[in-house]
């Protein structure tokens, strides 16, 4: 089965799952890639442009869930696109899917994190806990995350502790370049029977990956308080619906 999965995808699968493991082995001698790779804010104190690529390849240390169905989706899925289109169509696809999903996850987090930050600027909330300037804030907060500590919200307040939480807020994960799969898989063939893994009843792609898609719509604008980058899977999925529509109105030659 291995032999037969497509070269992109074997690879991105390799990819992950080693630095999967590498990260895992690494955590035990102190060395934390979760944390280092993961990717942040662009305005955030934390934010590192490699993370923008770093970011995609990272899944989360709690258990294996996440990572286990970001690779079946991607072997299931991208197989049969890149089978479809070739090994560079298929590649541009799926980075691009993933640069979407994380410049959407973005888009609310920096303009909040603007906005706390003119707040603060403009308040004496610092100087009541004792920092002469964000500046310093900011310095003290790097200097906690590397000490492996945090300020209390109770010390902070409500709005030196929503800087602090955005500023360390993070995304890892394929999940966003996987959405762009399941959006161009949906678009090109919606009537293409599927079954869940744990309930084995044939349903459309158009019904299954269709609601899928939707729920995740509706969860980055309602839900709250979980850790999962709902805005990120919608980014993702916008990015690969755009790529399948232009592509197959400007390019019917070589698209299928």
């Amino acid at each position: 089965m291995f032999n037969n999965i497509p070269p992109v995808t074997k690879n991105l699968l390799l990819i992950n799952i080693t630095l999967y493991i590498v990260s895992m082995v690494l955590l035990n001698s102190g060395i934390d890639l979760f944390y280092i790779l993961s990717g942040r804010y662009l305005n955030s104190i934390f934010f590192e442009p490699y993370q923008v690529i770093t970011h995609m390849f990272m899944h989360s240390r709690e258990g294996i869930g996440h990572i286990f169905f970001n690779m079946f989706a991607l072997v299931v899925f991208g197989s049969h696109l890149e089978r479809m289109w070739g090994a560079k169509r298929f590649f541009i696809f799926y980075m691009a899917s993933g640069f979407g999903a994380f410049l959407l996850y973005n888009g609310i987090g920096v303009y909040q994190l603007y906005e706390l930050k003119n707040e603060i600027i403009s308040s004496n909330l610092l100087q009541q806990r004792g920092f002469q300037n964000l500046a310093e804030f900011n310095m003290h907060l790097i200097e906690n995350v590397q000490a492996g500590v945090a300020y209390k919200s109770e010390f902070l307040g409500p709005t030196l502790a929503s800087y602090q939480e955005l500023n360390a807020s993070s995304i890892v994960g394929a999940s966003g370049a996987i959405f762009g799969l399941l959006a161009g898989f949906v678009i090109l063939f919606p009537n293409t029977e599927l079954m869940l893994i744990f309930l084995p009843i044939p349903i459309k792609a158009k019904y299954l990956i269709g609601g899928y898609i939707a729920f995740e719509v509706y969860n980055s604008i309602y839900s709250s308080g979980d850790s999962i980058a709902h805005l990120a899977h919608v980014g993702g999925a916008i990015v690969g619906a755009a790529f399948v529509f232009y592509w197959r109105k400007y390019d019917k030659q070589n698209f299928y």
